[in-house]
């Protein structure tokens, strides 16, 4: 071997323990209050440096401060997934100044009711920009890292209406089963490459202020655990990401016990 060869090689492999020693990353798209959050700390404790993201940045501080006080490291970022050029940009500031992401959640929910009959060209086209185009662009940019390691997990939040559709839930229904498509042919194509994708159906109230406030007669169920824990959800996300390959899910639907299905 010459020595151009053989400086070439150490700067390779320099190179590659770089990447190596850089924090793995776990990136929680749509990091909101509750389950977002939840998963946040749940792979932050679990020794993931977390990147967070909301399209307004300072929402997320509260949830900063809480990880870094625990000793972990997290970054939050103002992001828009809807916008093509803004995903980009984070998805590359991301793997080029922390490190690589070693499991992707997508989280943003787009869950607002209207009669078919009242219902908005508008607000049907961002119901979907929200459920479905945002993690194909999301899905999109991670995987095509992903790929180049041979390793990864990515994780789609999906609801009850991505398996069928409710009353004034047209545009939402619409857009869950979209995105519940894309994971399947994500899976199918990623998963002979090493990438896991998975898809959590969530059915079910969660405990968030909104059902506290909004529903409170259904939030009295909580004394009963008949409304979803964040934390416990998170949990579930922690191990779909840490499967032996010869028994991944794809699909896992959460219930509370006395939920009708």
């Amino acid at each position: 071997m010459s020595d151009t060869q053989q400086g070439r090689a150490l700067e390779l492999k320099d190179s590659e323990r770089n990447i190596e020693d850089r924090p793995k990353i776990a990136l929680v798209i749509g990091a909101g209050d509750a389950t977002g959050g939840e998963i946040a700390k749940r792979f932050a404790g679990g020794g993931y440096a977390v990147c967070m993201t909301r399209r307004n940045a300072e929402k997320l501080q509260p949830l900063i401060d809480e990880i870094k006080a625990q000793g972990s490291e997290a970054f939050g970022f103002a992001s828009d997934a809807r916008k093509e050029d803004q995903v980009i940009e984070l998805i590359e500031k991301i793997e080029s100044e922390i490190g690589p992401i070693e499991v992707m959640v997508f989280n943003i929910g787009a869950n607002v009711p209207c009669s078919i009959l009242e219902e908005t060209a508008r607000k049907y086209f961002k119901i979907w920009e929200m459920a479905c185009f945002s993690a194909f662009l999301t899905g999109r940019e991670v995987a095509k890292r992903m790929v180049t390691r041979e390793r990864g997990t990515i994780i789609f939040t999906g609801a009850t209406a991505g398996l069928r559709g409710a009353a004034y839930f047209g545009a939402f229904a619409g857009a869950k089963h979209a995105l519940r498509a894309l994971a399947q042919s994500m899976a199918r194509e990623l998963g002979p490459r090493n990438i896991h994708v998975a898809h959590v159906v969530v059915d079910g109230a969660i405990d968030t202020e909104f059902i506290q406030t909004t529903f409170p007669a259904l939030y009295e169920k909580k004394e009963q655990d008949g409304i979803l824990n964040p934390a416990h959800i998170a949990e579930n996300y922690w191990h779909i990401a840490h499967q032996p390959r010869d028994a991944w899910t794809h699909e896992l639907d959460l219930r509370p016990w006395m939920e009708k299905w």
